[in-house]
């Protein structure tokens, strides 16, 4: 097996509750203790637990830290964080120094029990860094739900990204238990180990693999659908010009109503499903796209022979963008063109051929894409390349 060092932990606040808002005083240390596992009580003497419960009262991180290091990793009073990680480091699951990512919810408490993990692996001379995961907060479930773990599966999938797969491992001990779910999906999805530790286990268990199967070939077909809504919370369903609607996205994609108008947005899953297959695309690309068209053989854009009013500029510059970018494509030509609309700017497969759907806010325009492609597989490679090529782009 591949040496772990990079692991992205999950966080929660079992530091701050209630293990450090229940220390107790001096009057109340003895009958505290008697509550402590008795392999942790040699380490809890009254000097070390007065200081800390005051460190704890002042809310001075690193002093709370600076007491947490003087004792094991494994005392239960250290929180389920780095008892977790303590047991993966001394079960050789993960290196000793390897980078640890955690991902804390957008709450004050999350935030500070962050802090305080923080620099206590600073102390430990651990390279750490702390990513704040936006809407995953506790006062608006729907909110939780939509944006807090999409925005949590889009951020351990660029962690994993950058420090590739076989080197990374997931710590879904704390937080949320949805987190721990998504953090289960994600590992099975990305081939990734994850970890568990309750607090009753001795000892921390890793999630076995299972017999799941992501569909690639629709992600390449449904490319555009999903870089659109990726790019945007949610999206009005007419935006999207659906023709049929597949089944297979059920779990994917979610419909709700908004003021009597039906809305597409990417469920958690649908999330995970658009990470893991744009970063396998990104890396694979070459291997699906078809060959490169010779610069003699590409032609200038094409537009129909009416008034485009101000976007003929725009459009035209889109279209020849395409053609000098992406190798594969030899020309574009406008089919349709609405001066009123809005649409979601995308590309798929039409009529057999590959469509464009370009659109500032307030018109539409739509292209065929010509290109070298000769198989359906090297045509839907072509869809999800352009998808992902734009994305980006400031049209």
């Amino acid at each position: 097996m591949t040496p772990k060092n990079t692991l992205i932990c999950t966080v929660g606040t079992s530091l701050l509750w209630p293990n450090l808002k229940e220390l107790p005083n001096a009057e109340t240390y003895e009958s505290w203790l008697k509550k402590q596992p008795s392999v942790d009580q040699p380490h809890l003497t009254l000097d070390r637990v007065l200081a800390l419960a005051d460190a704890a009262q002042r809310k001075d991180t690193r002093a709370i830290a600076a007491q947490l290091v003087k004792l094991p990793g494994a005392t239960r009073l250290c929180g389920a964080e780095i008892n977790s990680i303590n047991d993966l480091i001394e079960r050789e699951y993960c290196e000793v120094g390897s980078s640890l990512y955690f991902c804390h919810s957008d709450t004050n408490d999350g935030g500070y029990v962050a802090e305080i993990i923080r620099h206590y692996y600073l102390k430990l001379g651990y390279p750490i860094e702390l990513d704040s995961i936006e809407d995953l907060q506790d006062q608006d479930p729907k909110r939780f739900r939509t944006k807090g773990l999409r925005n949590l599966a889009k951020t351990v999938c660029r962690i994993i990204r950058e420090h590739g797969a076989p080197y990374c491992a997931i710590n879904a001990t704390g937080g949320y238990k949805a987190q721990i779910a998504i953090g289960v999906l994600m590992g099975q999805a990305l081939g990734v180990p994850v970890y568990y530790k309750h607090e009753r286990f001795s000892e921390i268990i890793a999630f076995p693999p299972m017999p799941i199967s992501l569909d690639h070939q629709l992600w390449m077909q449904q490319s555009g659908l999903f870089v659109a809504l990726d790019r945007q919370v949610c999206l009005p369903k007419t935006d999207l010009d659906l023709d049929d609607w597949d089944e297979r996205l059920e779990t994917l994609v979610e419909q709700v109503e908004i003021d009597g108008a039906i809305y597409l947005e990417l469920s958690p899953t649908g999330q995970i499903f658009h990470e893991t297959f744009k970063g396998r695309f990104e890396s694979e690309r070459d291997r699906f796209l078809p060959p490169p068209v010779q610069t003699a053989r590409k032609s200038k854009p094409s537009l129909t022979d009416h008034n485009w009013g101000h976007a003929r500029e725009a459009i035209s510059a889109f279209m020849q963008r395409l053609i000098d970018e992406c190798s594969y494509v030899q020309g574009c030509r406008t089919h349709y063109w609405n001066p009123s609309i809005s649409r979601a700017t995308l590309f798929r497969l039409k009529s057999n051929e590959i469509e464009g759907v370009f659109s500032n806010g307030t018109w539409t325009v739509k292209i065929i894409v010509e290109t070298s492609a000769t198989t359906s597989g090297q045509q839907e490679a072509c869809i999800a390349e352009l998808n992902a090529r734009t994305a980006n782009w400031k049209l």
